[in-house]
Formats: structure tokens, sequence, C-alpha cells
């Protein structure tokens, strides 16, 4: 009979985000290229549950590309948030922004 999943894994992997120390089975895994099903040839990174709970679960197709073509040197981060707030406008997304944010 198979053993059940949770008994399998009982190593330590730390949390990107707070640098603790969890259970692997109560650590979310984290893969930065987006495919977690493709497993081979990659080494994942993990969230505790807590750090987890606390980040954005929404798509972020083409973030970072929006974010590269907006960044420059010596931008200062209300400019650079100026650029993305008004990037994200023209792509037909209004983000709503409060003026403790600017």
């Amino acid at each position: 009979m198979w053993r059940s999943r949770k008994s399998r894994d009982r190593r330590t992997v730390i949390c990107i985000a707070c640098g603790d120390s969890v259970l692997r089975e109560n650590a979310r895994e984290y893969d930065k290229e987006g495919d977690r099903w493709n497993r081979r040839d990659k080494e994942f990174e993990y969230l505790c549950t807590d750090c987890d709970d606390e980040i954005c679960h929404q798509p972020r197709d083409g973030l970072e590309s929006l974010i590269l073509s907006i960044e420059s040197d010596g931008l200062s981060r209300e400019e650079f948030l100026d650029r993305y707030a008004d990037a994200v406008a023209d792509a037909g997304e209004s983000p709503e922004r409060s003026e403790r944010d600017r």
C-alpha cells in the first residue's frame, strides 16, 4: 500500500519572503518561471503559508516587461508610479491609487 503523501516529506525549507524554516509539507511551492507542472531540471523556492497568504494571487502576465519598459535610472518613486498608472490606464485598466501612495 502507498504511504500518505504527508508522511513522505519531512524536510524543512526556507521561506524566500521571511526567512523562516518550515516543514516542506507546510510550505507553498513557488516557481519563478510560472510553470510548476514542468518539474524537470528545476529548483523550486518556497513560501510559508503566512507569507503566501499575504501576496497577491492575481495574474501577472506581461508585468515584468511593462515595468522594464517604464523603468529608467534616476526615476523617483512618484515618477515611476505615475508612469506605471499611465501605462496600465492605457492598457484599458484603471488602477486605484490613494493619495497616501503618492
